[in-house]
């Protein structure tokens, strides 16, 4: 499956409304976590996205200037877990960040519980867990 990146404004009204649908399946139906994923964030972001065949998003992700050397990566999510889809995805997002910006380093803030996922793609933890929207989170960072 291949990785599409595309600025906000670049997106089809269709994709839009694809990558919002699944976020808000997982992040706020699934996860049962009530926030404003609509944080007007996404006007400044590249997505990075794969589709199926039916139009319907199956991973993303989006990653916008947090300061002068750092990109924030966050919105993570494939559909189907296990599969090895996160990889790629995150894999992809850190080489749309090499090609698109001249940032040095990815900031994100992972669940807890998916720390080991984003240290096999080489960002490690820099500060202490959080609580986020009633979710444990952990700061971390890699370089780009």
């Amino acid at each position: 499956m291949e990785f599409t990146v595309k600025k906000y404004s670049q997106l089809t009204l269709d994709e839009l409304y694809a990558l919002l649908q699944l976020r808000c399946a997982v992040f706020v139906v699934e996860q049962n976590c009530p926030y404003q994923d609509l944080d007007g964030k996404d006007r400044n972001a590249y997505h990075v996205f794969a589709k199926a065949e039916d139009g319907s998003i199956k991973a993303c992700l989006r990653f916008f200037e947090k300061d002068a050397d750092t990109a924030y990566m966050g919105r993570v999510i494939t559909v189907d877990r296990g599969t090895g889809m996160g990889a790629k995805l995150l894999k992809a997002g850190i080489a749309a960040v090499r090609e698109n910006t001249d940032k040095k380093q990815i900031y994100l803030e992972a669940q807890s519980y998916a720390v080991g996922f984003y240290e096999k793609a080489g960002f490690a933890v820099v500060g202490e867990e959080f609580d986020e929207d009633g979710i444990p989170h952990k700061p971390m960072m890699c370089n780009v």
